[in-house]
């Protein structure tokens, strides 16, 4: 199955959605149309298993570069954060551009969302253990925009301008962009 879902990679980076077929998955995998569809039903369903793959791969970059900074400062874990999404989209670029360009044509956006709302449950519980420090008092909200922006950012970066996701200014930049809005004496006044 490996074989197959490393092939469907390859195949998606190099000729798009539309250029990937069971048969031509299956061929370059090095095993049977057969034996591929034992495992999957349509060239959907690899895909799907593909981007769960995806998804999971760069989750765990995400949760282990958060979960290593769990007592840090604000600003310390603001670039943490912000590191660990552009280290979660380094997990192959390439595919994750196909992904970002093709998945609604099939349906599996809601895959990535999923992976967000869980990304905000982790960025969630790190503020919360830092109530005190934040100006924003909902922190579902202030979870939300702050990784909903670094995505939004990372995902621009990752389709438009490659090259900026290893410029040493992009992570402070994006870091100052999250700090202000999160330290307290800074942003809109509450209420």
């Amino acid at each position: 199955m490996g074989s197959i879902l490393r092939a469907t990679a390859r195949i998606l980076t190099r000729d798009g959605y539309e250029g990937a077929s069971t048969n031509r998955i299956a061929e370059v995998a090095g095993v049977s149309v057969g034996s591929l569809y034992q495992y999957f039903p349509s060239k959907d369903a690899i895909v799907a298993a593909l981007i769960d793959a995806h998804c999971e791969e760069m989750f765990e970059v995400f949760r282990r570069e958060l979960a290593a900074v769990a007592g840090a400062d604000l600003e310390a874990a603001a670039r943490a954060v912000v590191a660990a999404q552009i280290e979660a989209h380094k997990v192959n670029p390439k595919l994750h551009r196909v992904f970002l360009e093709q998945l609604p044509k099939v349906g599996m956006l809601k895959r990535f969302h999923e992976i967000g709302r869980r990304s905000e449950a982790l960025v969630r519980t790190y503020l919360e253990a830092r109530r005190e420090e934040m100006r924003p008092a909902n922190l579902d909200l202030a979870a939300f925009l702050l990784v909903t922006t670094v995505e939004a950012v990372t995902h621009a970066a990752v389709i438009d301008q490659p090259e900026r996701l290893d410029d040493p200014d992009f992570i402070p930049e994006v870091t100052a962009l999250c700090v202000r809005y999160l330290a307290k004496g800074s942003g809109p006044p509450r209420g």
